[in-house]
């Protein structure tokens, strides 16, 4: 997360959505490409807002996004064979996105991202109490959060696509009217990226993050434990019983979570370790080594597609979650029961509780500051 005094300039855009998506590029694929939705079944109004989707397209890679939590429903990403494979989870319709207990899939998570103990923080001598919704803690904003709000199109093209949403004071329990944008672009190097950006009139916290549920051999593929996992990472981030970071930080080395070289993900998930048993497997913040600016901080590779994924990001952490508490997902695209450990998340971020850790990355914005961030999904 980047806070400066400066505002960056949105290029001006025009709104598709479309069944199919036809390339009108100078190398031009010979066919479109259909996504595995219907429109119809995402188009209503919800809140007075309308609710749609949008696809974006380049030579390789088409995305579709619903404006309802400015989510990706699917990510379409050529094999060792250029056959497109839909290596994002998501629902068959909207319906299934709006249901409770809906596991986030593809949301925008805000407007803090992962947890926050007791749900309560402190700043400049105001405590501010949160909705619960995940035992003691909240997470990814409480039950008010960013992933069930309807964003306004404000621009888009053929391959990018440009959200916000005006989260009131107070929303959620959240101090500040804070006003954020989500863009999304297809870039010329096969990278989807994800640009953050957020001013507020009171003093807030703030940690977006995008929650898409990767399975790069398909979604719908029953496993992610064969996929082969490094992280740029020496240390990351201990958990108690709640999966609230302890303060500590803490080596990888001779631990399940060394990442440092390839390692299938599945090789040790199930050892005898308390931080693993406290998440049923992985679902802890990796603290990244890198300086600062966009850099490569993860790979991931389906070994049956071939499909190799980088992640890119400006953010001094990411939350590596291996699908633990997926169990049957009914309603998934192409009816698929998504299975317990059939995707896993990469989530760029600032730390989890940092509002209460002072010694972790502050996630303090205030006004006159601007939060922009980004973030890389890039397929080879």
């Amino acid at each position: 997360m980047k806070i400066n005094k400066h505002s960056w300039t949105i290029v001006a855009m025009v709104a598709i959505s479309t069944g199919t998506v036809g390339c009108s590029n100078s190398t031009g694929r010979a066919d479109s490409v259909q996504i595995p939705v219907s429109p119809a079944d995402f188009e209503t109004t919800v809140d007075g807002v309308p609710v749609k989707l949008y696809t974006l397209s380049n030579d390789e890679l088409t995305v579709t996004i619903t404006n309802y939590g400015a989510r990706i429903v699917s990510l379409q990403v050529p094999d060792r064979q250029g056959k497109p494979v839909d290596v994002v989870l998501g629902y068959r319709d909207l319906s299934h996105y709006r249901q409770e207990g809906e596991a986030y899939f593809g949301a925008i998570v805000g407007r803090y991202g992962n947890r926050i103990a007791g749900g309560r923080f402190s700043l400049d001598g105001q405590v501010y109490q949160l909705e619960l919704n995940d035992g003691p803690n909240t997470l990814h904003g409480g039950k008010n959060g960013f992933s069930g709000k309807v964003w306004e199109v404000q621009q888009a093209t053929a391959d990018s696509l440009v959200l916000r949403y005006i989260a009131d004071d107070g929303e959620a329990g959240f101090p500040g009217r804070l006003e954020a944008t989500v863009t999304y672009r297809l870039t010329t190097d096969n990278g989807l990226a994800i640009r953050y950006r957020a001013t507020t009139d009171k003093p807030t916290v703030v940690n977006l993050t995008n929650h898409a549920y990767f399975n790069l051999n398909g979604a719908g593929d029953p496993t992610i434990l064969d996929h082969t996992l490094m992280i740029h990472a020496d240390d990351y981030s201990p958990v108690n019983e709640t999966l609230i970071p302890t303060g500590e930080i803490a080596g990888v080395s001779g631990t399940p979570f060394d990442f440092r070289e390839p390692k299938a993900i599945g090789a040790r998930i199930d050892a005898a370790n308390e931080q693993l048993k406290y998440g049923q497997g992985y679902d802890h913040n990796f603290v990244l080594r890198k300086s600062p600016g966009l850099q490569p901080v993860a790979m991931v590779t389906g070994p049956k597609t071939g499909i190799v994924m980088e992640v890119l990001t400006e953010e001094p952490g990411m939350q590596f979650y291996s699908g633990n508490f997926m169990d049957e997902v009914q309603g998934g695209k192409g009816d698929h029961i998504y299975h317990h450990r059939s995707a896993f998340c990469l989530e760029t971020q600032h730390f989890p509780d940092s509002p209460n850790q002072p010694q972790f990355p502050s996630t303090v914005l205030r006004p006159g500051e601007v939060y922009q961030t980004e973030t890389v999904y890039r397929f080879r």
